[in-house]
């Protein structure tokens, strides 16, 4: 369904197999965005495909899409019930003692960097977490994030990392709840990473801009 517009895009947020047309729009969006720091990513356009259907196929799936007047994605955010997702994703939480069906999952947001800083992610993380309280049945909603060391000499001259924004959305970093995903890094080979969660409490009512 179309959603707001935003500086000069429109916001559209679309569930399930409604994504299906934009999969390879979002593949390539997504192998543009993670080769940069911090996830210096060599992405497979195939398995980013399969990828994007396998969150397709979740009835209660989310894909929040910002797109030009042209129509040309420049930006997607994704979310699915945590349970829907892999079995890695969920241990994490079941291990702290978190029922894992009462999360609500943000599988990633990716925006060029043209179109930063405009309130685009706040759109994302509003439109998600409006979909999830949409679904009912969710306590929490959460995302992990890679970790890299602060010193990492790869780490650009000037970087903002995203965790003020982040805390600002009222999302807590989880030290300890992490899980390790392979892929294949710039320069490095296939490598397994560590990524941390962030989790905030899903209260009722319409989203609120921090």
């Amino acid at each position: 369904m179309p959603g707001m517009t935003t500086t000069a895009l429109t916001i559209d947020v679309l569930r399930g197999p409604q994504v299906l047309p934009q999969l390879d729009a979002v593949a390539a969006l997504r192998m543009a965005v993670f080769a940069q720091w911090p996830y210096l990513y060599v992405g497979d356009a195939g398995y980013e495909r399969d990828y994007l259907a396998a969150y397709a196929a979740s009835p209660g799936s989310v894909f929040v899409l910002a797109r030009t007047p042209a129509g040309e994605v420049v930006g997607a955010s994704t979310g699915l019930p945590l349970l829907d997702d892999g079995p890695a994703f969920a241990a994490p939480f079941a291990a702290a003692g978190i029922d894992p069906a009462g999360v609500f999952y943000f599988g990633e947001s990716v925006l060029l960097p043209a179109w930063r800083g405009q309130g685009v992610g706040h759109a994302f993380f509003d439109a998600r977490q409006a979909h999830a309280r949409t679904l009912g049945g969710f306590a929490m909603t959460a995302f992990c994030a890679v970790d890299r060391r602060a010193d990492d000499p790869r780490r650009p001259p000037g970087h903002r990392d995203n965790d003020l924004f982040w805390a600002k959305r009222g999302y807590v970093r989880q030290p300890g709840m992490t899980l390790q995903l392979q892929w294949e890094e710039l320069g490095q080979g296939n490598l397994r990473h560590d990524l941390t969660f962030w989790t905030r409490a899903l209260e009722p009512g319409a989203p609120q801009r921090e």
